[in-house]
């Protein structure tokens, strides 16, 4: 037996781990980049078993040994993974090490002039391969780096659901919502992350933000709406879903409403994405899975299930139903992305039948947002389309924005100035303000700029004095709304969110890894001010401010901090 000629091996072997590598050494990734990396790889591994029967130098035999070994260890580990391994897992991690593992094996054995060289190659090949079959994956961070642990390690569900209790003998089973709701709901009572009512102080040296509780929480991405000293939210556990009711003050579980079906995707994790509402004494919520709710916040009993899969005819989405319900002018308000006329979908409130909808695209990962603009009362809808500018009573579309992107679109509009509006988009696309007139006909718009540098993936933007505060990409950015140009680029807190302290000129933000920082919110360049840590682990979900108070969770623990004030710092500094 001759020895196999290895070059061309080795140097597809190196191909594959820099284009697995390429989210890693690129700190700007586009879609190419993301395509490369994930693709690659395979492509590295077919062009590897062209070489093997083409020119190699194995014999016959051997290259069916060794192809067949290599598929049969393949399959056989596809059988024998996790649930979570699949689909991402098997591309980023499982695939290139079995790639890899049969480079190495042959490239090991190349001289070897017996028998035994095509075993052990296929040995080292299926070992490769193999070792991902002791892995779990946990999701991907914002860079699209996937998190792995040993699987038979509990996950934080598990620890969640071993050790949780539920509301205690003397705890209330009701909550007290007689009090005007703060904050109602998906960012607020406009849904643009703005939070007013407080001077906060910027000093967190002397006088640092105050933990007040933390507690173990189901996994998901929902953020809070707050009515009096009662949060809502949503979290999985186990097999189903809940909507939840927590007291402000201690974090103390009220009640809980369980909501049938799971959704785990294995790139976001399992869980709900969207927030409850709070509109007309009724709690509005949507599962991942596609259960539109209506129920009562005192007691959490379930008045109404709709099905929004069902009536638009289609399964959940890539990322889950992730549309925080808009209630107003007595429907409830849900993307769906379903065909013809079933995109953008009103429901009765009362009852819970469907009474509405509109047509729109099917990728969007951004809720129906209420809006004034141009001197009409409308609703704002973004997706893959571009944006629908709605009748709030009927759904009827009054303008119709055509602004495609190749995937979806995430990020809340904003309106600018009363008859403009800013939609910012992922890679590729970019961000844009158009100016909304009325004509004869309707309504119109025309592009006033285009910001292909502001590139936002989920990171919703806020909006202060004429300027714009978001991610541009992974790094925090200002952005002049009047011509688009970016102010500045600075700080890196991975795919974070952002919440605005309009009456501080404060932009608290919570990083992906749970740190707390105060930027200034100034055109003038990037100022941090102060950072704390307030949470563990993986954060993509919105913060809330509701008078001194920071509530704000991920998918395995939510928090309360107290945030020191004006008056506050001034009596700790006395």
């Amino acid at each position: 037996m001759a020895p196999f000629r290895i070059i061309p091996l080795v140097v597809l072997a190196v191909l594959t781990i820099v284009l697995r590598s390429l989210t890693t050494i690129i700190k700007e990734p586009t879609e190419a980049v993301w395509m490369s990396a994930a693709f690659g790889p395979m492509v590295c591994g077919l062009a590897i078993l062209i070489w093997w029967f083409v020119a190699s130098g194995a014999n016959w035999r051997e290259k069916w040994w060794g192809a067949g070994g290599f598929l049969l260890a393949a399959v056989i580990t596809t059988f024998l993974l996790d649930s979570t391994m699949q689909g991402p897992g098997m591309i980023f991690l499982t695939i290139p090490m079995g790639i890899l593992g049969f480079a190495v094996g042959l490239t090991l054995v190349h001289r070897w002039l017996h028998p035994a060289r095509m075993p052990a190659a296929i040995a080292i090949c299926a070992i490769a391969f193999g070792f991902s079959i002791l892995l779990r994956n946990e999701g991907m961070w914002g860079d699209g780096k996937q998190e792995f642990r040993w699987r038979w390690t509990p996950t934080a569900e598990e620890q969640m659901l071993a050790a949780r209790v539920g509301p205690g003998e003397d705890s209330p089973k009701t909550a007290d919502v007689s009090a005007k709701s703060a904050w109602p709901g998906f960012r607020g009572p406009n849904r643009d992350g703005r939070q007013s009512g407080v001077q906060f102080s910027a000093d967190w040296s002397d006088s640092a933000p105050e933990e007040i509780w933390r507690i173990p929480i189901g996994p998901g991405w929902s953020s809070f709406a707050v009515q009096g000293d009662f949060l809502f939210t949503q979290e999985q556990r186990g097999p189903d879903e809940f909507l939840t009711c927590y007291h402000a003050d201690s974090g103390v579980e009220i009640w809980s409403s369980r909501i049938e079906g799971r959704f785990d995707d294995p790139m976001g994790g399992p869980g709900p994405r969207a927030t409850p509402q709070l509109a007309d004494d009724r709690i509005f919520a949507l599962s991942a899975t596609g259960k539109l709710l209506c129920a009562n916040p005192v007691d959490g009993n379930i008045i109404w299930v709709t099905d929004i899969g069902e009536a638009a005819d289609r399964k959940p989405p890539m990322w889950g139903f992730s549309s925080s319900p808009l209630v107003t002018n007595g429907l409830v308000v849900v993307h769906a992305g379903g065909k013809e006329n079933l995109g953008t979908l009103g429901f009765d409130a009362v009852s819970g039948e469907l009474s509405r909808s509109a047509r729109d695209g099917d990728q969007s990962y951004s809720s129906p947002q209420s809006a004034r603009v141009a001197g009409e009362e409308v609703i704002l809808m973004a997706t893959n389309e571009g944006l629908k500018v709605l009748d709030p009573e009927t759904l009827e579309i009054r303008l119709d924005y055509q602004w495609p992107h190749s995937g979806y679109r995430a990020l809340q509009p904003q309106v600018i100035d009363g008859d403009s509006i800013v939609i910012a988009t992922d890679t590729g696309t970019g961000s844009r303000r158009i100016r909304l007139s009325k004509t004869e006909s309707g309504l119109a718009a025309e592009e006033v700029w285009t910001n292909l540098k502001w590139k936002s993936d989920f990171n919703d933007f806020v909006v202060h004095d004429g300027h714009a505060y978001g991610f541009a990409g992974s790094i925090f950015s200002s952005t002049n709304l009047e011509t688009g140009e970016l102010n500045w680029k600075g700080g890196r807190y991975g795919k974070g969110q952002v919440l605005l302290l309009a009456d501080s000129g404060l932009l608290l933000v919570i990083g992906e890894r749970g740190e707390g920082v105060l930027i200034k919110a100034t055109p003038n360049g990037h100022e941090e001010l102060a950072t704390a840590q307030i949470l563990n682990g993986k954060s993509w979900s919105h913060p809330v401010v509701v008078g001194d108070k920071l509530f704000v969770r991920n998918s395995q623990e939510a928090v309360c901090f107290r945030l020191p004030t004006h008056e506050l710092a001034a009596s700790s500094s006395s």
